[in-house]
This record gives structure tokens, sequence and C-alpha cells, in this order.
């Protein structure tokens, strides 16, 4: 174990804040960022989409590598590729090299399984569920106070100061691990060979997968370009899948997909994910709209950023309670539970969106609905799974919230992409369908964890292990 009278934990949760300040750089930005280099709103989008892809790669082989026995070296080298993708996105003289800052950036979303493998293996026992909780949470908590600082300085200055803050932020980050974080080489991780093939399969999977759906409602989900790029990344996919069965040292472990504490997690990650999006991108719309448009807020990017503040009030509230609550309360109770607020959240959003004070109660709700969530599925995945399949397991389950995203960003797309206005502008059918879709699929996530908590029946849950 580490020296105790060093702020681990709280150095790991300043560095993954990398994460939510760099995932702030982007709905927020995509007008800014179209004005700037004279694209399209469309082309713009592409400033997600790339981080988003690079981010489902990269985020699996980081967690397998932070099994791995440099976890230390992994985080350092990563914040610095993150570093100078910020500072590339910031100089950038054209929309072409900016992208490649974002890409560079997508590294970002791998970067809490590192953190959590970190806590896993430093951390004293006490503390490590409680760590893994916070650093789940993180996130969530971090897009809320990362929204408003972006709004802001990119309504006082430009977006080109929003990625000098990244590149502040993840300098001081750097700082904080190097003083902190214990370094050298890991003994007790096991030295196993990388999974290159597994790598690569699911690499090209994903890729093309999340490349397919984010691009559908622009290519047109029946092109001939949209079923080729699915058909091909379910093959590899599938590909992978038998790879990982075979494979003495795999990626991810899939057969601890057979533990229902793993399956559970993963599932609800997919689902909960694809309504946050929806959530966060709709109300981002629906904030910076004009008025004229029936549900518009009409809110500067000043002040847009704000709306999203009230989610990391309850994001973080909701792991402080979280904490005690899982002393009394099993973990895979909370789950339902955290589905049942943002089934509340996207129920309220989908009936009543016209307010500035009906959108902060929802945003409100829903952080208190996704903090519950985040806290619990780590830490369900690591009562489950042995300490060295810790970072692959947990890395995973953060691949398939991005993928749930992913669905969110296909499904908010497809409907505004056949509901919108002359001037460009999505109606007020398509917001309000969005809204619906999101609030329909945490009701089903809610359902079908009810009936799985009411199928199991009570079971012993160590509550008190670390594990």
């Amino acid at each position: 174990m580490t020296d105790r009278g060093r702020p681990l934990v709280p150095a790991l949760i300043y560095a993954a804040l990398s994460t939510a300040i760099v995932s702030s750089l982007g709905m927020l930005l995509v007008p800014s960022v179209a004005t700037a280099f004279e694209v399209s709103v469309s082309t713009a989008q592409w400033m997600l989409t790339i981080n988003l892809l690079v981010g489902a790669i990269a985020t699996p082989v980081m967690g397998r590598i932070s099994d791995g026995p440099h976890k230390k070296r992994l985080l350092l080298v990563s914040l610095a590729i993150i570093l100078a993708g910020s500072v590339i996105a910031a100089l950038a003289p054209t929309f072409a090299v900016f992208l490649i800052g974002r890409a560079l950036q997508g590294l970002t979303y791998g970067i809490v399984p590192v953190t959590i493998a970190l806590a896993r293996r430093h951390a004293p026992a006490e503390r490590v569920r409680s760590a893994i909780s916070s650093l789940s949470v993180t996130v969530a908590t971090g897009i809320g106070l990362g929204y408003p600082l972006t709004g802001i300085l990119a309504g006082l200055f430009d977006f080109r100061f929003a990625f000098w803050f990244a590149v502040a932020f993840v300098v001081s980050a750097i700082v904080v691990v190097v003083r902190v974080v214990p370094g050298g080489r890991d003994a007790e991780a096991p030295t196993t060979r990388f999974d290159v093939p597994g790598a690569v399969l699911l690499a090209a999977g994903l890729g093309g997968f999340l490349l397919g759906i984010s691009e559908g409602p622009t290519w047109g989900w029946a092109s001939v370009a949209t079923v080729t790029v699915l058909v091909a990344a379910a093959g590899l996919l599938v590909a992978w899948v038998f790879t990982e069965l075979r494979s003495a040292s795999p990626l991810i472990n899939l057969r601890v997909f057979r533990k229902p504490d793993v399956l559970l997690a993963n599932g609800t990650a997919i689902g909960l994910g694809a309504a946050m999006y929806i959530g966060l991108s709709v109300t981002s719309l629906v904030a910076q709209a004009p008025t004229a448009t029936g549900y518009g807020l009409a809110l500067p990017v000043f002040w847009a950023g704000f709306v999203m503040f009230p989610l990391s009030v309850g994001s973080f509230t909701a792991n402080r309670l979280v904490r005690p609550l899982s002393r009394h309360i099993r973990l895979s109770t909370l789950l339902p539970v955290g589905a049942a607020a943002m089934a509340c959240a996207g129920s309220m959003l989908w009936l009543a969106h016209d307010e500035l004070w009906q959108i902060l109660v929802g945003m409100l709700v829903l952080g208190l609905g996704m903090g519950t969530s985040y806290a619990a599925m780590p830490a369900l995945i690591a009562r489950a799974v042995a300490v060295e399949e810790l970072g692959s397991s947990v890395s995973f389950n953060q691949v398939l919230r991005t993928v749930g995203s992913s669905f969110g960003t296909a499904i908010s797309g497809a409907v505004i992409a056949v509901n919108h206005s002359a001037d460009g502008r999505p109606t007020a059918t398509g917001i309000s369908a969005t809204f619906g879709i999101g609030a329909t699929v945490c009701l089903v996530v809610f359902g079908a964890l009810l009936a799985h908590a009411v199928v199991a029946g009570p079971r012993s849950d160590p509550a008190g292990s670390s594990r």
C-alpha cells in the first residue's frame, strides 16, 4: 500500500477530471467551430465524432495495459498525448488540423479506467470501494462544471480559449500525478502478452460501428455506405468475440459476462449512456435556440453552459449518498434506483421543457440518477472480477457507455433530421419526440432492472468488502 499520508485518491480524481474538461469541449462549441473554420454545422459535428471514435478504440486498450505493471507511466503518457491534442486544437489554422487535435484528445476516455486500476492497487483497502465510486462519477460531475467554464470562455473570448484552459488543466494534472501517484513497476501485476489481434479486431469493429451509427443520419440509414460499414463492423466484432474466447490472455475476458453483476452493469451502461446523451444534446439545443422556435430559451453561449451545472450538483450529491447507502443496500438495488431517477428526469424533460426552471430541475434529477448508477456499476464489476482483470473489465464498461452515447447521437440526429424547419433548426415536434425517446429508454432500462431484482430475489451482498 502507498503512504497513507499522500492524498492519492484526490490526486486520481483530479487527473480523471481531465476527461470531463475535454468532454465539455463538444456540443456547446459546434456552432462556434463551424463559424470559425467556415464549415457547415454537420461538418463541424466531426469534432464530436472523431473524438468518440478514437476514445472507443483507445479505452479497452488502455484498460488492458492498466492491468499491467506500468500504471503510472500509462497515465502520464496518455495525459501527455491529450495535452498535445489540446495544443494542436487551440492553434489549428484549418479544420483538418483541428480534427487531428480532437482525435488525440480522444484518449481522455481511457483515463478513468486507468485511475481506477491505480486506486485498486495503491489505496488503503477500506477506501477502495469509495474511491472507485468517486472516480466513476467524476466525469458526470465534472461535465456539469466544465460546460459553464466552456461557455464563459467561448462567450467572453472565443472557442480557442476554452482549449487553452484544457491545456492548462492537463498540465496541472500531469504535475499532480508526478508528485503524488506512486511510481515504479507494480510487482504484483501479471506479465502477460498483449492481445494484439484482439485489440485490432475490437478497434476496427468498434470504429466501424460507431462511424456507421454516427453518420447514418447523414448518409441515409438504408444507403450502401451505412449498410456496408455496419455489416463489416458486425463481422469484425463477431470475429473478435471468437478470438477473445480462444485467447489465453484476452484483451477483455468475456467469460466474466457470465457473472450476473458484470452483465447487469454492462447492460445498464448501454441503455443509460444512450439516454444520458439524448438528454444532454437536446437540452443544449433547447438552451441556445431562439424563442421563435416555440421551445428555445435563446441563451447566449456564455449562459448556455450553466444549464448543465445542476447535473454536476446532482451527480456529486448522489455519489456522496451512495457511499453510506451501500453499507445497507445492495449495489444491484442501487442500479434500478438510479435508472428510476433518470426515467423521472427524462419524463420531466419530455413533458415540460419550455421554461428555464424546468430544464434546470430536469438536469438536477438526471444528475442524481447518473451519479447513483455510475457509482454502482464499477463497484459491482470490481466485486465480481479478479484484481488483475479490473482495468480491462471497467474499461469495457466505459466502452459500452460510449457505444450507448453513440446510439443516443444517432437517435437524436435521425429524429431531428426529419423534423426541421426551413432555417434548418429542429422543430418543436422533433425536440419533444427526441426527449420522449430518451425517457422511453430510461423506462425500459428501469423495467428490466426491476424485473431482474424481483426474479433474482435477495442475495448476499458483501457490501463491506473492497471487491
